[in-house]
């Protein structure tokens, strides 16, 4: 598995957030374009981390994370999913989906610091 962590986010603040935390942390991370990508990239970098806004139309979140775990080879890759604290269908969702965690944004924020620094470490 590599130290690269792989972002799955179309909201240009977070995807700002994250890009300015993970200079602070210096993890290395990489946005995905398209649904596809994510699999592909999954597939040939095995990344530490697989981050999710849950709230994305582009990417299909619920759906490809369940592609993932349902996959072997990717299944053992961990999820980390955000979301807005009044989402509880959606979270409930992507739990079973296979999300490992599922947050509300404020937490996520709150925690990106450690979450990428340890992604970077495993």
């Amino acid at each position: 598995m590599s130290h690269k962590i792989l972002v799955v986010v179309d909201d240009f603040f977070f995807r700002a957030k994250i890009s300015e935390t993970a200079k602070h942390t210096g993890a290395a991370i990489q946005f995905v374009k398209n649904v596809d990508e994510i699999k592909s990239i999954a597939h040939s970098e095995r990344p530490s981390l697989i981050i999710f806004d849950l709230n994305s139309t582009r990417f299909q979140p619920v759906q490809t994370i369940a592609s993932l775990k349902a996959d072997e080879s990717l299944r053992d890759i961990p999820i980390v999913g955000y979301l807005s604290h009044v989402q509880v269908e959606l979270q409930q969702q992507a739990a079973q989906a296979g999300c490992d965690q599922v947050m509300p944004r404020s937490k996520f924020t709150q925690i990106l610091p450690q979450l990428l620094s340890n992604a970077s470490q495993t």
